[in-house]
């Protein structure tokens, strides 16, 4: 992991550093590229503006640990009620959602409970729910959850995140659900012994992971939802997928908000399903870390809005 990634991801868990940064103007000014607002209109707003593009869109409203059922009960009615938009406004837009923002940490069960009440609410109007994945400590719980959720609902997805050794592996565990998944790389800190520190041993584990879920869904046993920004192993998979003779619609591609819009828009235009994920939500400081994390770069983005006026 290189040196200013590290102190990207350290710098994303803490508190001291979020409420400081989060008050200055500049920083506001930086995440904007990323983030087309605070509330959920604003994601809905960037979901229509999209829209003739035949580009879809992820929702995720920002915010991970909670203290208490309460909150968790609120995070669930937050997404009831966008499904709701969703459904009046004919909007193509689908949630994902944490399992900490529903309270994993104080009750499996009842995090288990809400999710099965937002995934029966994505059936109804017509929709997806996503189940993202989180840091190392959760992997084990969020496969358990997926597996329960997806036993009685589907469409139900998955984020499967390529970095970690033990990826392979899970996906084999998941085939005979047929299962829907995002693959990531991801942006956590995790230990060597956990996830693969150099970059292109993530990227071949990617690509070989990413094979498999294709070569799964020309049986029908998988949905492969292709979750990067990086081009080059996006024209590989789509060369893969025509070698297989797999229709366009039988994977997805999925990009963030922000970054390689063209991009997005140019495959979108060539056939591909292709969805942005738009983030929201007044808790995004430990989220914008993470992204700078993934391409230390953009640092600089950060650095020349500090001095605009």
């Amino acid at each position: 992991m290189s040196i200013a990634r590290n102190v990207l991801l350290r710098a994303s868990r803490s508190r001291w550093l979020a409420e400081r940064f989060m008050r200055r103007p500049f920083a506001r000014r930086a995440v904007k590229r990323f983030m087309p607002g605070e509330e959920l209109s604003d994601a809905l707003g960037a979901a229509k503006e999209l829209a003739p593009s035949r580009i879809g869109v992820v929702i995720t409203r920002l915010g991970e640990a909670l203290t208490g059922e309460s909150q968790a009960d609120a995070v669930r009615d937050h997404y009831l009620g966008a499904y709701d938009i969703i459904k009046r406004e004919r909007l193509p837009v689908v949630v994902s959602v944490k399992p900490t923002q529903l309270g994993i940490d104080l009750s499996f069960d009842g995090c288990l409970a809400h999710l099965e009440t937002l995934a029966a609410k994505a059936v109804e109007s017509g929709s997806q729910l996503w189940i993202d994945m989180e840091d190392s400590p959760y992997v084990d719980r969020t496969l358990d959850l997926y597996r329960k959720v997806r036993s009685k609902y589907e469409p139900i997805g998955l984020a499967i995140q390529a970095y970690l050794h033990r990826t392979a592996q899970d996906v084999d565990g998941l085939m005979d659900l047929k299962p829907m998944i995002r693959l990531v790389k991801g942006a956590y800190a995790e230990p060597p012994h956990i996830a693969f520190p150099a970059k292109k041993d993530v990227d071949l584990n990617y690509i070989a992971v990413a094979e498999r879920l294709l070569e799964a869904a020309s049986r029908g046993a998988a949905t492969p939802i292709f979750g990067t920004h990086d081009l080059s192993i996006i024209q590989h998979l789509i060369g893969r997928a025509g070698q297989l003779k797999l229709d366009k619609n039988k994977y997805e591609i999925h990009m963030l908000y922000g970054i390689r819009m063209q991009e997005q828009r140019r495959l979108a235009s060539e056939g591909h399903a292709v969805k942005c994920l738009i983030s929201y939500g007044e808790k995004w400081f430990p989220w914008y870390m993470r992204r700078l994390a993934e391409r230390p770069a953009n640092v600089w983005f950060v650095m020349r809005s500090a001095f605009m006026n």
